[in-house]
């Protein structure tokens, strides 16, 4: 004789292997955008080195505050970035409304194409950090026509996008300390270097952009 069972059990079933396999694609997408990102970001590197170009200038030749705020600032990224893998693979997100980590898989896979984007955009003027030293350009075509800071605009929403996906106070906590370090940077070192580099051309781009992302009147 074939067992039934009660309708409100089937669904609760149902819901479980949902929310277990979206799990899993989560994770995957994470692992993806994570692996997406950082791979840019060396091949970029290595890329660059072949040609002599020194892509990590984060606190080389650098005093006081600047080089507290860029120092500060590669501690939080390799903070976030080893949360963000623990968050991945040792904290359970069924506790999460699935909406919710549905956004932060789009924020994390939007933020990673953006990254990459940014990155190829400035071609052989992109470093990490500034550079006082190296000759580049004011990069101000493609993407950075809707954002002058889409690489770190990328940064901010794929950590924004894992916290979502896997939530734990620890991962919060040290992606909000990653994404104020990145706008301190911006704002305190980005910022007047390019004003001090590219002076009044820099200027008009700035009246014409936004910081993160869209155009000014």
């Amino acid at each position: 004789m074939k067992q039934r069972y009660p309708k409100h059990a089937k669904r609760d079933t149902d819901k479980f292997q949902f929310e277990r396999i979206g799990a899993m694609e989560f994770k995957l997408i994470s692992i993806a955008s994570i692996i997406a990102f950082y791979g840019c970001y060396f091949v970029k590197m290595f890329h660059q080195k072949k040609q002599g170009i020194q892509t990590d200038q984060i606190g080389k030749n650098k005093v006081g505050f600047v080089k507290f705020v860029e120092i500060t600032m590669k501690i939080a990224a390799i903070l976030v970035f080893i949360a963000g893998l623990s968050s991945i693979f040792f904290f359970e997100t069924e506790h999460n409304p699935v909406s919710v980590r549905i956004f932060g898989a789009i924020l994390s896979v939007a933020g990673t194409a953006i990254f990459i984007v940014a990155v190829w955009t400035m071609r052989d003027s992109w470093r990490a950090g500034v550079s006082k030293t190296d000759k580049t350009e004011l990069v101000t075509n493609g993407i950075y026509q809707i954002s002058r800071n889409p690489a770190f605009l990328g940064f901010d929403l794929l950590y924004i996008g894992t916290l979502l996906m896997f939530f734990n106070w620890i991962l919060c906590f040290l992606t909000v300390f990653a994404v104020i370090m990145y706008h301190l940077q911006i704002v305190n070192v980005e910022e007047d270097f390019l004003f001090a580099t590219f002076g009044n051309e820099y200027l008009q781009y700035k009246k014409k952009v936004c910081r993160y992302i869209g155009r000014k009147r």
